[in-house]
Order: structure tokens, then C-alpha cells, then sequence
């Protein structure tokens, strides 16, 4: 096993085949089954979108108004799960809340049914119901309230800022909300996609693969990487200090949150649409200070980074987007986990249709050999001894 190749991470290696997402990272293009995400964000629905995805293609009329309603009717979740949720600490985070939360419902449909046509799609409809009530219910429970119940006369954007804040929300904020769902609903392998695709190999249960994804997406390095971009425009302060900033991170090695991307050597094209949207939010609601603040940052950044293809990602501008809707820092990955739990299970049913269960290989590093000895000899053996942090 000498002559293999380590890939730390795996990058730039190949392990699947699929027809979901494909990245021009050149020219920063991002397209889903084939539709620009640009023309799918100002004209799509954020369940439209979801049921390209996992269905391949778009809905007609019919089908998307039965996927519409199919949604809408499971939206509630069982008061079991809702009692579950208020024995979490209330100083939990609210992602671990959601892959608790997620994982429970393989408890109530359990059915391991996944070669059946209507087990897999009452899954789908299930978990994209699901999500956003078991988030906005966390939201009000760690606040020693109630859960709100789902309105099933607001659309699916609408009735979830309405269940996080109580109130029925401006058009304009809902529609805002259902095109940033539709930015972070898919980016092809990424590792929690992967972790999804991984636990999809072994033919477990929906419920499971997408809490496994939520888990996954929970690291800093994946999903949080928005929160950590507010904190450090609030740590720069104003725009004038933007350079200086740049200057004293690129010179420590600091990572400079909501830049560069594994796939991008260009802005991201998701960053400029959320660009976009703030500033419609902006104009509607008054402007957010830190904004300019994140001008000034991309500014600073393309002189001194953009000769490495270092831009923005689609973290740098997302957080300003939901800091205006009225959503907290740490439910900033929440939000994205309901969108993304539309690419999951894209990437699941496409699983299961050519299905091998991932076992990568490795390259052992350790002794190669080695005999046991009883414990009262071990002081004076002369074999080889291991560094540990163990006493």
C-alpha cells in the first residue's frame, strides 16, 4: 500500500458521481441540475428549488401545488418532540438542539422503507416540514416560551420567520428570506453532504443521514463561519479601519472570515446576489452600520488578496441578511441547515440509486510490530514507547 497518494481531506478526489450541482470556480458559476442560481434566486421558490433538486426536475403546476400542500400539512411536529425539547439546557446550542431534534424523528417513523417510492418522498416532505418548526420552537423554549404553532395560510418563508419572531412578516423580508434558502440549498460535496452521502451508504434511515449532515455542518470550519464574520466586522468597527485590520491578520496568519472558498478563485456568485439582497433590506428597514464596514473589508481585501483569488464567500454578506430579519447570531447555521436539508437529500435519493457504502482506505503510520508483556514487566520493556497525553 506504499505507492497510494495522501490527500489530506480528501481534496480534489473524486468518490462519487453526480447530476445535482456543478461549480465553475473560474468563473464563478453555480448551477443547480443545470439552472444558474441566479435565475433560480429571483425567480424560483425556495420549495420549487428543493424539489428540483431532489426530484431532478422542475415541478409542473400540479406537482408543485401537491408538494406545496404536502409540505404545509406537516409542518407541526408531535408534542413529544416538543416536551423533548424542554428538557434541553437552555444555554445549548441550537444546532445541537436541531440534530437531537432531527434524529428523534426516526424514533416516530421508523420504517426503513427506502426502496419504497412513498416512503421516500413522505420523508422528504417530512424533514423539509419539519426542520424550520423544530428550530423556531427551540428558539421560543430556550426563552421559556411556547412554541409557536405553523399558520397554514402563510407560505413556507413566511410561516417560519413568523414562528422565530411572533409576528407575521413584511412581504418583502419573507421574500428575502425564501431566496437566501435557495443560495444555501446545495454546493455539490461538501463535507456535510458527504457525511449525508457516508450514512446514506449504509442504508439507514433519512432522519438519521440528515442529522448526521446537521452534526457535520455544525463545525466552525463548515456552517458557523457567518457568525464569526458579524463578530469580526464588529471587532473592526468602522470603515477606516479596515485596512489596518487586513494588514495586522494577513501578517499574523489570521483567517480572515467570509474569504476564499475551496471552489472559488472569483467572488462568489452567491456573496453578490446576498450583496444584493441587503441592500433591498437596507432600502426597506434602514441601513445596518456594520455594512459599511463589510464594503470597506472587500475593498481593503482585493488589493491585498485578490492577485490569490481570495473573494468573498457566501458567508460574508449572509450574516448582515438575517442580522435585518431579526435572526440571532447562533441560529445563523440553523438557518442554513434548513435550507441545505435540500441538497442532503438530493444527494441521499441520488445515493441510493447506484448505491456502495463508502470504506476509504489509509496509510498506517504506527509500529508495525509489536508483543504483549504482563503489566508487572512493562516498567522495564525495552519496546518502543509512544508518546500519549495518558498517564
Amino acid at each position: 500500500m506504499s505507492d497510494m497518494i495522501f490527500r489530506p481531506g480528501l481534496e480534489g478526489v473524486p468518490v462519487t458521481k453526480s447530476s445535482i450541482c456543478d461549480i465553475d470556480g473560474n468563473k464563478g458559476e453555480l448551477r443547480y441540475r443545470g439552472y444558474p442560481i441566479a435565475e433560480l434566486a429571483s425567480q424560483s421558490s425556495f420549495l420549487e428549488t428543493a424539489y428540483l433538486l431532489i426530484w431532478g426536475n422542475l415541478p409542473n403546476p400540479q406537482q408543485l401545488r401537491d408538494f406545496e400542500k404536502e409540505v404545509q400539512m406537516h409542518r407541526r411536529v408531535s408534542f413529544r418532540v416538543r416536551d423533548m425539547m424542554k428538557c434541553f439546557p437552555a444555554t445549548g446550542h441550537p444546532m445541537d438542539a436541531l440534530q437531537s431534534s432531527a434524529a428523534s424523528l426516526g424514533l416516530f417513523y421508523s420504517r426503513r422503507a427506502i426502496d419504497n417510492p412513498q416512503y421516500v418522498y413522505d420523508a422528504v416532505v417530512r424533514l423539509i416540514a419539519k426542520i424550520p418548526t423544530m428550530v423556531a420552537a427551540f428558539q421560543l423554549i430556550r426563552k421559556g416560551q411556547d412554541p409557536i404553532q405553523p399558520r397554514d395560510d402563510l407560505p413556507y418563508s413566511s410561516n417560519f420567520l413568523y414562528m422565530l419572531t411572533e409576528r407575521e412578516q413584511d412581504p418583502l423580508a419573507a421574500r428575502v428570506f425564501d431566496r437566501c434558502l435557495i443560495l444555501h440549498a446545495e454546493h455539490s460535496l461538501n463535507a456535510s453532504t458527504f457525511s449525508a452521502r457516508v450514512t446514506a451508504s449504509t442504508l439507514t434511515d433519512p432522519y438519521a443521514v440528515v442529522a448526521s449532515a446537521v452534526g457535520t455542518l455544525a463545525g466552525p470550519l463548515h456552517g458557523g463561519a457567518n457568525e464569526d464574520v458579524i463578530e469580526m466586522l464588529q471587532e473592526i468597527g468602522t470603515p477606516n479601519k479596515a485596512g489596518a485590520f487586513l494588514d495586522k491578520a494577513i501578517a499574523n496568519k489570521r483567517k480572515i472570515m467570509g474569504f476564499g472558498h475551496r471552489e472559488y478563485r472569483v467572488k462568489d456568485p452567491r456573496a453578490s446576489i446576498l450583496q444584493v439582497l441587503a441592500e433591498e433590506l437596507f432600502a426597506r428597514f434602514g441601513k445596518d452600520d456594520l455594512y459599511d464596514v463589510a464594503i470597506a473589508v472587500e475593498k481593503e481585501a482585493a488589493n491585498r488578496l485578490g492577485t490569490k483569488g481570495i473573494y468573498p464567500n457566501v458567508d460574508f454578506y449572509s450574516g448582515l441578511v438575517y442580522r435585518k430579519l431579526g435572526i440571532s447570531r447562533d441560529l445563523f447555521t440553523p438557518v442554513f441547515a434548513i435550507s441545505r436539508v435540500a441538497g442532503w437529500l438530493a444527494h441521499w435519493r441520488e445515493q441510493l440509486g447506484a448505491n456502495r457504502i463508502f470504506r476509504p482506505s489509509q496509510i498506517y503510520t504506527g509500529v508495525k510490530s509489536r508483543s504483549w508483556n504482563p503489566p508487572e514487566e512493562r516498567s522495564s520493556s525495552k519496546e518502543t514507547k509512544l508518546k500519549t497525553s495518558h498517564p
